[in-house]
C-alpha cells in the first residue's frame, strides 16, 4: 500500500492509499468511499477482507479521502471525488500500472451515496457502482425531517454541535473531536440537507436535485450493485428500493441484494477465513456477490 496526495486545494493535503496488483497488463481498479455522513470517516474505513479479496483477484484499489462537512459543502466534496477519479485515470493510472478504462466504484453508506453519484457526474462513467447501504436522494423527508431514531438519544445542542467540528477544510479529521455529534444534531433537527449540501430543501429544491442520484439516473448510467439491510435504522431500506426502480426503468443493468433483518453496517467484522465458511454470513455472501459483479464488469 501506498498513500499519495492526489489533490491539494486550500491548505489541505487529500490523501488516497493505492493498493496496486502485481501483474504484467494493466490492472482493472476500483475506487472506495469511506462513509461517515460526509461529516466524518477517512480512506482507512473500508473492509480489510475487500481488500484482500481484490487483491487475490488482480483488481487494483485506490481508497479515497474527501472534504468533509460541515466545513466543506457537497458541491465542493463532489469536485474532489470527480478529480480523485481524473487522478487515478490520469497519474496513478501510469505510476501503478492501472487500466483507465476499466474503473469501478464502490462505497458504503455516504461514501455508496457518493459512488451512486459517480454513476452520473464522473466522466467517462465508472464500469460499475457498488453501494452498500447508500442513498439516491437527499432531499426526501428522512434527511430533511427531525429522524425518530436518533430522536431517541439525548438531544446534541447547537453550541455542542458546532463545538465537535471546525472552521478550516479538513479531510482527515483529527483526534480529539467527536464529529459525530455534529451528525447527531443534524438528524434530531432535521438539518442535514442544509448542514451539508449548503442547499435548503425547501427553497432550493431543484438544485439539490442534482445531487440526488435518483432523479439523474438514465439509460447510459452504469451497471449497479445494491446492497441494503431491511433493519437498517440510519438509512431507510427503501432508499435502495427506489433506486433499484429508477434503474429498472431506465433499463440499466442491475440488482439490489436484500438484507432481511440487516443493519447498517451488516457487513462489518468479515474476515478473510470467513470466506470459506460452510454456513456464510450475510456480509459474506455480500463480498462473494460483489466479487462476481466486478469481475462481470471490469
Amino acid at each position: 500500500m501506498e498513500t499519495v496526495v492526489y489533490k491539494a486545494v486550500s491548505g489541505c493535503e487529500i490523501l488516497a492509499d493505492i493498493y496496486p496488483v502485481v501483474c504484467k497488463a494493466p490492472s482493472p481498479v476500483l475506487v472506495l468511499i469511506h462513509g461517515g455522513a460526509l461529516i466524518g470517516g477517512n480512506r482507512k474505513g473500508i473492509r480489510p477482507v475487500l481488500r484482500d479479496v481484490c487483491a487475490r483477484d488482480g483488481i487494483a484499489q485506490v481508497s479515497i479521502d474527501y472534504r468533509l462537512a460541515p466545513e466543506t459543502k457537497l458541491p465542493t466534496i463532489v469536485e474532489d471525488v470527480e478529480d480523485a477519479f481524473r487522478w487515478v485515470r490520469g497519474e496513478g493510472a501510469r505510476r501503478y500500472n492501472l487500466d483507465p478504462a476499466r474503473v469501478g466504484v464502490l462505497g458504503w453508506s455516504a461514501g455508496g451515496y457518493l459512488s451512486l453519484l459517480a454513476g452520473c457526474r464522473v466522466e467517462p462513467r465508472p464500469r460499475v457502482v457498488v453501494s452498500f447501504y447508500g442513498y439516491g436522494d437527499i432531499a426526501a423527508s428522512w434527511y430533511a425531517e427531525p429522524d425518530p431514531f436518533h430522536c431517541q438519544q439525548p438531544a446534541v445542542s447547537r453550541e455542542e454541535a458546532l463545538a465537535s467540528v471546525g472552521s478550516e477544510p479538513v479531510s482527515d479529521p483529527p483526534p480529539g473531536k467527536d464529529r459525530f455529534r455534529f451528525y447527531l444534531h443534524c438528524r434530531q433537527q432535521g438539518l442535514w440537507p442544509k448542514e451539508v449540501a449548503g442547499l435548503d430543501p425547501r427553497t432550493q429544491r431543484a438544485e439539490l436535485d442534482s445531487y440526488c442520484p435518483l432523479r439523474n439516473v438514465t439509460p447510459a448510467y452504469p451497471p449497479t450493485l445494491l446492497f441494503h439491510g431491511t433493519a437498517d435504522t440510519d438509512v431507510p431500506y427503501q432508499q435502495s428500493v427506489d433506486m433499484a426502480g429508477a434503474l429498472a426503468q431506465n433499463g440499466v443493468p442491475h440488482e439490489l441484494v436484500t438484507i432481511d433483518g440487516g443493519g447498517h453496517g451488516f457487513d462489518g467484522g468479515v474476515k478473510f477465513a470467513d470466506l470459506q465458511a460452510i454456513h456464510p454470513s450475510p456480509g459474506v455472501r455480500a463480498f462473494d456477490r460483489t466479487l462476481s459483479y466486478l469481475k462481470q464488469y471490469l
